[in-house]
């Protein structure tokens, strides 16, 4: 029984970090620290930008998870609720600097309605370069709206 509740703590932290991640990115990022965010609307200079440094905030607070988790024998709760916030930022990674960024090559031909409108909706949300009026602040959640309108431009 340890070993499910375990899995659905990971499970919980990943999900959990999606609604952290539209939060923070609507309401921080687009709020008061927009000095650092703004660097992630402008064209980048450079391997880095000021944005990532929000990576490394989000990755203190799973290493600190992990670690202060793994202090006991069995590990508690903390250790995999910091794996679960480690786990989604592989994804956003993967998914955001990757993917839709094209920060590495990778990943450069994927053809599901999923992921297309994923990039689509970001595009829309970097299409204002300003701190206020930017819609689609998510990031694995694609809302409808958005798959609705990729399918409506694939057609045109």
């Amino acid at each position: 029984m340890n070993y499910l509740w375990n899995v659905l703590i990971v499970i919980g932290g990943f999900v959990m970090m999606e609604a952290t991640a539209w939060f923070t990115h609507k309401y921080i990022m687009h709020g008061f620290m927009w000095r650092w965010h703004k660097s992630h609307h402008e064209p980048r200079v450079g391997r880095f930008e000021k944005n990532d440094l929000f990576g490394i905030c989000f990755a203190v607070v799973s290493a600190s998870l992990i670690i202060t988790g793994s202090l006991e024998s069995p590990f508690d709760w903390r250790f995999y609720l910091g794996f679960g916030i480690l786990l989604y930022g592989v994804a956003y990674f993967l998914v955001h600097d990757v993917f839709v960024h094209q920060r590495l090559p990778w990943l450069k031909h994927t053809n599901t309605t999923y992921f297309k409108a994923m990039r689509f909706a970001h595009k829309v949300h970097h299409k204002v370069n300003v701190k206020d009026g930017a819609e689609a602040f998510g990031f694995l959640f694609v809302s409808k709206k958005y798959l609705d309108k990729y399918r409506q431009n694939k057609k045109a």
